[in-house]
């Protein structure tokens, strides 16, 4: 399989910008540019890690490729077909490929539904023909994948742990055993312990069902297990891709750097003696980015071109992606 076949979705120059009202009377509103101008691409049975601090337009992003949200420019392809293009009724056969696991696992569930009908819900969308005979196996099958107790189908999401309802949610996504899942801060609100359950049972049903999955986190060692690439947003812009080993070993942009050096290491004698990149001051508004490079106020290295110019996001080492302006190959 060729490159190009195996690509799954293709993000170009995606934007995502919001009007905001200024607050005074007749004040021009302002622009919040939560997603500018990033372009990846997903490949089959891949994980994709974004990260970066809250507020880095991580998860408008995601929900920018699902088309839960309407982006403002860009382009976003699935097996080549630009989605924008689609007409509802293709965009409707589109969506049961494209999945998404949200963070929060109670406040995702419907309250007044049982487990079953919850978990069923996408199925009876998109394959009305069903038996309820049929329906209630499948659901039961993947209940059981997802390590839950099919007589447990009756009950209410209220009478589950957090762990358990976000393994209903995961449930959700998979019945329509589909291609591509965003997990969106999927187990950030979880106990630590948990959080491992999770993201092996991921990583379990990746490999049962060739899933592609975007993982998006500011938890840098669930994304380091979890994924084989990895891109750093910072305030709407990409900072770095690159491969999962190639930027935890040797990462080429400070902002990496940084969030590289905060990860705690189990050897306290590794952990003392590593050296720590320390950010300067806390994340600009969104609101009112600053000019040229956005991280160049936080930056250790930052020169007066890095206020004029944007960085390109130029390749080195033949497929690491990097935006900054004093980058050697």
């Amino acid at each position: 399989m060729s490159a190009s076949q195996d690509v799954l979705l293709d993000v170009k120059d995606l934007k995502v910008h919001f009007s905001i009202p200024s607050g005074i009377l007749f004040g021009k509103p302002k622009l919040l540019k939560a997603v500018d101008g990033v372009s990846f691409q997903v490949r089959a049975g891949e994980t994709l890690g974004i990260v970066g601090e809250s507020g880095c337009g991580k998860s408008t992003l995601g929900r920018a490729v699902l088309r839960l949200l309407e982006p403002t420019a860009g382009q976003v392809a699935w097996f080549g077909q630009e989605m924008g293009d689609m007409k509802s009724g293709e965009l409707r056969n589109v969506r049961s490929d494209l999945q998404v696991i949200f963070q929060d696992p109670l406040a995702s569930l419907d309250p007044r539904m049982t487990i079953g009908q919850i978990i069923s819900e996408p199925l009876v969308t998109h394959y009305p023909k069903l038996s309820k005979n049929e329906v209630k196996e499948k659901v039961k099958a993947m209940m059981k994948k997802v390590g839950l107790l099919p007589d447990q189908i009756n009950r209410y999401p209220h009478e589950f742990s957090g762990g358990q309802c976000q393994r209903i949610g995961i449930a959700r996504a998979m019945i329509l055993e589909p291609k591509l899942i965003v997990c969106d801060e999927a187990v950030s609100a979880l106990d630590v312990s948990i959080q491992a359950q999770i993201v092996n049972l991921l990583m379990g049903l990746q490999k049962e069902f060739g899933l592609s999955l975007i993982f998006i986190s500011h938890n840098l060692s669930v994304v380091r297990h979890i994924s084989q690439r990895i891109m750093v947003l910072y305030l709407g812009r990409m900072m770095e891709v690159a491969d999962r080993d190639q930027i935890y070993s040797n990462p080429f942009h400070p902002y990496t750097k940084a969030l590289i050096s905060a990860v705690p290491i189990p050897d306290p004698n590794v952990e003392r003696n590593k050296e720590h990149v320390a950010l300067k001051g806390d994340l600009p508004s969104p609101l009112n980015p600053p000019s040229g490079c956005v991280f160049r106020t936080r930056c250790p290295f930052a020169k007066n071109i890095c206020a004029s110019e944007v960085p390109e996001l130029k390749v080195y080492d033949g497929k690491r992606e990097a935006a900054c302006h004093f980058i050697e190959e």
